[in-house]
């Protein structure tokens, strides 16, 4: 019926250089892989999404949370479509979690995306890259949700849910008066620190009471004097909900950073919180809870990976466990005893019993066969049992396929992965997920738990929480919900429950397009391409293959369909190589730093390549199976060569040894012993040493015993690189004293170094104490102020600092503390200062003036956690001498920037989460209102001013920039003899709401005074872009795009580039600056705008076709090169790379977005007429000066870090100051205002 359809192009070969890489095929067509057994779906990570993943997870599996989203209609909420109207109000949040937790529950993906919520928080990509605490992202959430919701009938959706209260007292002990403060809550904070568990930290929260008394008396209103009290809070109001975040990470102020608590901290699975309590007569049912999600955090304070426990209310997934082991053991047992087997049932269901959950794919269940019994089923049973899938589809009553026939398991245990009953029957219509039967393992006993970890999820049993009490990977986040509340019958495993009819439609659809494109996909990818090497064109060498003349001639490219067998390979093969004589083996081969080498033998003629699990761009070497070139061959991983260096001593031209270590690379198989390294060097007896890296970072060489030389390379674990030291045993002396560069060990310290840094004069400027881990701070404090020979008056008024490894003071040490507590090594740094160390309520902060921080410039403020930013500003304002109130305070990001600025003036450090050791930047000018933008406006003269329009003003004295004077910066690496390409020129700031469009930005930039001065006809004359790195960065296209869509952040400027006419660009148009060389001379024209339409694709034939028609000059005369103005090269695009010869299959070509070119708006492309000018060089004089500029700096900075090398090996006592830890940045949601 097919006729010839799976012959044609089945193998076509093409010559290819040797060496190159595996082809890589594009994956970004391909449809998202279905749902996995459990029948849930996860969540795609964007970068650093994990913390957001796991917590939408768990809104999504709390049910009364997502269907309350779902009962808000289009009536209320405004439509998706409509998002770009100017009018329109579209609450775009909640409609895009609607979105999302509708693929969750219906759309057939192993996982969802989160890229359009991301889109509509207003997170760039950095901001998807970025890690964040997920405590802080549930606070922010909720904030922006109820702020999206107002004038909704889901306004009240999150207090509905997740609002409680806390009753705070004070009750006088004399006249029994009380003082109450009642306090909302969207989640409770827990105490981690010196507690056992959960229900300890409400117990210290909510039962134990504070007392006033001594010297720390509370004011009593009624009594009108000091007097003794005690305080002490109780929930009063209970959520529905509720959320516990555990405080796991503490601040060390000795070290002045940061820890993860990790001891054991437990949780119950249900609680009673009615001890807790301000009703004590409430009913225990009440106040019962049941735990359902747990998020969990594996790291350490600055980076790690999130992940969420949760438990299926609704038994939405698919959850099985093999509770113990099954006959599969007995099973197989027998069949490795037994070299044939005639019952293939047996064998074929022993098989799947060993795998997980009883389930495999049909293609891996062939090849598990061959594996299990050396025989494949089409030579052994196909002749009376007929193919594979026709003998699971007779046998139904033991074997259960999936719809689509891809997978297949025992009946007995098979998860429900069964189509509609319509779709049995015959039709293809793929439907919306469905409800499944929860499996055998249902009980209401039995709660069923899911390991949701960001796209994969796994069924769990309820006992494995409790792993995660304790250890790096432990819990985090804890959600509770109210045992009084119950689950219809209706919603018990049926995911379409409460579905808005509208996503329920779109769901459908979307779940048969994904099934069109799976089938399109499989059809297209039935062939695989191999890289075949050809053995008589190769010799054996130095331990490996290698190609013996030409490259071309070594290596073919082979097309060929999976669907056929290794024997119909082998005689394509035969028949492509006419002069190949007697036996043909085909191996699996793999490129290694040694050359090439042979690892598996392809056995089993009837094998599809399928089965063989053959990867694309596969190398595969055609042989005689015996020898290559007369050389016998070794075979397999066990002997594969490795490249190690060998370090020895020289010898002279007459024999003698020199004093210098000579370095040769050698070439080993792993399973060869290593004592076969002295006969490589004719060294009849030596000693060999083995490097192994420090933490330090110091080389340590290691002697290997003289019973351990008879080990393998692969035993001692030595790999490609490694590096082996050889001294002959005549020699006298040590090889590694006289070299003077390697160290065996290292001495054990018992001592801290105290440096006096207080303004008093000493004889000695640092003292070594002797200590251990339990000698208390104070002891060694005295005791250097002792040494020190400073006075005893110091003892009261001193401290001391720890001090890094770049010589910055840190955060003092508590006299309390030892050594094992604080954390110090012996062996540190510590500084002796004046003044005392903050206590417990305060925060020890650097701040500095501007963004231009220079090491060593910070100041040092001691205030308190409750201190407002407000009050805090000030402080630091009167401790520089500033004054006036146009000031502000920003964080100081990772890379030691201006970050996020710290706008809620009365909020306190405390609730911001500043930290001691934090650097705080005072930043010039006022913050602008919520839901505006201030943003930096330059001017940006790209091109020739003859070019453009006449300005009535020389833009170089137009207007000054904030540090005082035109902040001109000019594109590196323009080509040619021409000026520099671009300047940017600072004009002014605009405020402007983030509602407001592009067009709105440039009429508002038109009226700051240096750009009014000048004829610009509209804003349509005026090109933007925004500001990146003081250069141009992104093109901003659409005039009517809101500049909340335009995702310019807090601190992105905007430069505007003058323009001869209006100019509409397109969404799929792109921007590019094109030079025609000047024949003869190494320059190029000015440059011109290119516009090329790139809807038909990324190619370079539809670039080179599109600068051709723009020069009027044929396609086939012209080169074009892409500029990299920071390298000073131009990188050549050809479409001969994407070319394939006539015989093989036409191929996608590559996209000039991705390597090696990343072509985007704004780039130079050089170009060539080879009607008058043939020479293939593209650089100019300009790009030779550069070059040799930057090589002259690259040289300055080795000689630089090698003198700063050797002045730290000197232990100059000196400290350096560096730039401090940079915080975590900010995490932010954007929403629109609907009051």
């Amino acid at each position: 019926m097919f006729g010839d359809l799976f012959e044609e192009n089945s193998s076509s070969v093409s010559n290819n250089q040797y060496g190159k890489g595996k082809i890589l095929k594009t994956t970004t067509l391909e449809p998202p892989a279905p749902r996995e057994f459990t029948n849930l779906s996860g969540i795609r990570n964007q970068g650093g999404t994990c913390y957001l993943n796991s917590l939408l997870q768990t809104l999504h599996f709390t049910p009364e949370f997502r269907e309350a989203l779902f009962s808000l209609g289009p009536e209320e909420l405004g439509s998706l479509e409509d998002k770009d109207k100017p009018d329109a109000k579209v609450r775009i949040i909640p409609l895009q979690l609607q979105r999302l937790f509708a693929q969750l529950l219906l759309l057939d993906q192993e996982a969802a995306s989160t890229a359009d919520l991301t889109d509509s928080f207003g997170w760039t990509s950095n901001e998807e890259m970025r890690q964040h605490d997920v405590q802080e992202l549930n606070r922010i959430l909720f904030s922006a949700l109820e702020t999206s919701l107002v004038g909704t009938s889901g306004h009240d959706l999150i207090n509905r849910l997740y609002h409680g209260t806390i009753v705070n007292k004070v009750v006088c002990k004399e006249c029994r008066s009380t003082s109450e403060q009642q306090e909302d809550f969207l989640d409770l904070t827990a105490a981690v620190k010196n507690v056992s568990g959960l229900e300890d930290a409400l117990w210290n929260m909510y039962v134990e009471e504070e007392v006033f008394d001594c010297d720390n008396l509370y004011y009593c209103e009624t009594c009108g004097k000091l007097v003794k009290a005690a305080k002490s809070a109780k929930l009063r109001k209970l959520p529905p909900f509720l959320t516990v975040s555990l405080l796991r990470f503490n601040f060390d102020f000795v070290k002045h950073e940061r820890y993860k608590e990790t001891g054991c901290y437990t949780f119950p699975l249900r609680m009673n919180l009615k001890p807790f309590c301000e009703q004590s007569e409430m009913d225990d049912l009440d106040c019962m809870y049941d735990l359902y999600s747990v998020i969990i955090h594996k790291g350490g304070c600055y980076g790690g990976h999130y992940h969420v426990y949760i438990k299926d209310i609704d038994h939405l997934g698919n959850w099985q466990f093999q509770d113990e082991k099954s006959e599969s053991d007995v099973n197989l047992k027998d069949l490795k005893n037994e070299e044939e087997t005639d019952d293939p049932l047996v064998i074929l269901k022993a098989i799947l019993l060993q795998e997980e959950n009883n389930l495999i794919p049909v293609d891996q269940l062939g090849q598990k066969l061959l594996k299990k019994i050396g025989v494949s089923w089409s030579k052994k049973y196909r002749k009376h049992h007929g193919p594979l899938r026709k003998f699971l589809q007779l046998h139904s009553q033991t074997f259960l396929l999936s719809w689509d026939e891809s997978t297949v398991s025992l009946l007995q245990s098979a998860p429900q992965h069964t189509a509609p009953e319509g779709q049995r029957g015959g039709q293809r219509g793929l439907q919306t997920v469905t409800a499944r039967s929860p499996g055998l393992n249902d009980s209401a006993s039995c709660p069923h738990w899911f390991d949701i970890n960001d796209s994969k999820v796994q069924p769990i049993k309820e006992k494995d929480i409790e792993q995660q009490f304790q250890g790096k990977e432990s819990a985090y986040m804890l959600f509770y919900r109210k045992c009084q509340l119950q689950r219809p019958l209706e919603a018990q495993a049926n995911p379409r429950y409460r579905v808005p009819c509208h996503l329920l439609n779109e769901m459908d659809a979307a779940n048969i397009e994904l099934q069109m494109k799976r089938a399109q996909c499989d059809s297209e990818n039935i062939n695989v391409e191999l890289r075949l090497h050809l053995g008589p064109h190769y010799r054996f060498s130095n331990g490996a293959l290698h190609p013996k003349g030409s490259q071309t001639e070594s290596v073919w490219d082979l097309t060929f369909d999976r669907r056929k067998t290794l024997g119909d390979l082998r005689q394509s093969v035969f028949q492509l190589l006419e002069f190949w004589e007697g036996d043909m083996v085909l191996s699996v081969a793999k490129l290694v730093p040694a050359g090439l080498h042979i690892y598996q033998t392809l056995d089993g003629e009837d094998l599809m390549l399928r089965d063989l699990e053959l990867a694309d761009g596969e190398d595969i070497f055609v042989w005689n199976g015996v020898e290559v070139g007369g050389a016998q061959i070794q075979t397999g991983a066990e002997c594969e060569p490795l490249l190690v260096n060998i370090f020895h001593m020289k010898t002279g031209s007459e024999g003698e040894t020199c004093e210098q270590l000579a370095d040769s690379p050698h070439v080993f198989p792993s399973n060869a012993e290593v004592a076969t390294v002295l006969a490589a060097l004719a060294i009849p007896a030596g000693v060999i040493f083995i490097n192994s890296a420090e933490p330090t970072g110091a080389e340590r060489w290691t002697a290997v015993p003289k019973e351990d030389t008879r080990k393998t390379f692969r035993e001692l674990g030595l790999r490609n690189g490694s590096s082996i030291l050889v001294q002959d045993s005549s020699g006298e002396d040590s090889l590694l004293p006289k070299q003077g560069k390697w160290t065996s060990g290292t001495n054990e310290i018992n001592w801290l170094q105290v440096t006096n840094l207080c303004p008093l004069e000493s004889e000695q400027k640092q003292v070594k104490i002797s200590a251990t881990v339990n000698t208390v701070v104070f002891d060694i404090r005295t005791k250097a102020i002792k040494e020190l020979k400073l006075m005893e008056e110091l003892v009261e008024k001193s401290c001391l600092r720890p001090v890094d490894r770049h010589g910055k003071l840190l955060c003092p040490v508590p006299d309390t503390y030892t050594l094992k507590e604080a954390e110090l090594k012996l062996g540190s740094s510590l500084g002796l200062c004046l003044g005392k160390a903050p206590t417990p309520s305060q925060l020890f902060l650097f701040f500095a003036l501007g963004s231009d921080v220079q090491p060593g410039t910070e100041m040092e403020i001691v205030v308190e956690e409750t201190v407002s930013v407000s009050d805090c500003l000030k402080l630091m304002l009167d401790k520089a001498g500033l004054s006036g109130e146009t000031w502000h305070l920003r964080r100081m990001d990772w890379c030691y920037e201006a970050g996020e600025p710290l706008c809620e003036e009365g909020a306190t450090l405390k609730e911001l989460m500043v930290s001691s050791g934090d650097t705080l930047l005072v930043m010039e000018g006022k913050l602008p209102p919520l839901g505006f933008l201030k943003v930096p406006v330059w001017w940006y003269q790209a091109q020739e001013p003859s070019r453009h329009w006449k300005s009535h003003q020389d833009p170089t004295s137009c207007a000054l920039s904030p540090a005082g004077d035109w902040g001109a910066a000019c594109m590196q690496g323009a080509p040619g003899d021409l000026p520099a390409e671009a300047s940017l020129l600072y004009l002014g700031d605009i405020e402007i709401s983030e509602d407001a469009t592009l067009a709105d930005l440039k009429c508002q930039a038109m009226t700051l005074p240096p750009l009014s001065e000048r004829a610009v006809p509209s804003p349509a004359f005026l090109r933007a872009w925004t500001v990146e790195g003081r250069r141009p960065g992104r093109l901003l296209r659409s005039n009517r795009q809101q500049l909340r869509d335009c995702k310019l952040g807090r601190r992105a400027g905007v430069c505007l580039e003058p323009l001869p006419a209006e100019e509409h660009l397109g969404p799929q148009d792109v921007l590019l600056r094109t030079r025609l060389r000047i024949p003869g001379v190494r320059a190029y024209a000015p440059a011109e705008d290119l516009v090329w339409d790139a809807a038909r694709g990324w190619t370079a034939s539809s670039l080179r076709q599109k600068v051709a028609s723009f020069y009027s000059l044929p396609v086939e005369k012209i080169e074009i090169a892409k500029y990299f103005p920071e390298k000073f090269e131009w990188l050549p695009i050809s479409s001969w790379n994407q070319q394939v010869t006539k015989r093989k299959k036409k191929k996608k070509q590559d996209s000039l977005q991705g390597a090696p070119y990343y072509l985007k708006d704004g780039d130079i492309v050089g170009v060539k007429n080879l009607l008058a000018d043939a020479d293939a060089d593209f650089s100019t004089a300009m790009d030779d000066i550069g070059k040799e500029n930057q090589k002259q700096l690259a040289l300055g900075k080795k000689k630089s870090r090698e003198a700063l090398r050797v002045q730290s090996s000197e232990a100059s006592s000196a400290p350096m100051p560096s730039p401090p830890r940079g915080p975590e940045a900010g995490l932010s949601i954007h929403v629109r205002s609907f009051r």
